[in-house]
């Protein structure tokens, strides 16, 4: 099991989830952050960190945001390691789930 940023990060990218992370597992892109599935060691710790709730258990992604369990491991090769905490883009997710998905990948 892993956990997965999903898209209520999208357009947030609220990084409390960052600071309480054991192992520095998650990645920044320019929308979102993601969490690699080969570093993380689900400890849990960033689900009930986010603000937003947008990091589930991948057993425990809703059917809608499925793609985010592949998008959080194709990205991590794209985007940059972040371990510390940023100023969040907004307060939550301007984007509907979909909107989210064609946004970020097309990135």
């Amino acid at each position: 099991m892993t956990f997965v940023v999903t898209s209520a990060c999208v357009g947030c990218k609220d990084t409390e989830c960052v600071t309480v992370c054991p192992v520095d597992c998650f990645y920044e892109g320019p929308n979102i952050l993601v969490i690699d599935p080969d570093e993380c060691i689900d400890c849990g710790l960033c689900e009930p960190a986010c603000p937003v709730n947008a990091i589930y258990a991948d057993s425990d992604v809703p059917e809608s945001e499925i793609p985010f369990i592949e998008i959080n491991a194709d990205k991590v090769d794209e985007y940059e390691n972040i371990y510390e905490a940023k100023e969040p883009m907004a307060e939550e997710s301007p984007y509907t789930t979909e909107e989210a998905i064609e946004l970020i990948l097309s990135e």
